[in-house]
């Protein structure tokens, strides 16, 4: 058993598996398998996985892509992620 997904547990099986069955691309893979949801926020295995599928499609890493980011509607500043305080208090 080869782990690809540290932070979240998924091994190499399992991305293979859910690619033969249907998740060809890298969007509806993410959602199947939830990998870049952990600490690294994908750094080290979304590199790995777009290989995987490139693979087992026959395209290139540049036809996969990679899954787009999606920040927050409302940038936020870190300090009140880290303090815990309301945005209506700050205004």
């Amino acid at each position: 058993m080869k782990i690809v997904c540290r932070c979240e547990d998924i091994t190499y099986e399992e991305i293979l598996e859910a690619i033969r069955s249907g998740y060809t691309d890298i969007e509806s893979l993410k959602r199947k398998l939830n990998f870049g949801m952990g600490p690294c926020r994908g750094r080290i295995c979304i590199p790995i996985i777009v290989k995987i599928l490139a693979r087992e499609l026959g395209k290139s890493v540049e036809e996969v892509g990679y899954p787009s980011e999606r920040p927050p509607i409302i940038p936020l500043p870190l300090g009140i992620l880290a303090n815990g305080e309301d945005r209506e208090e700050k205004s």
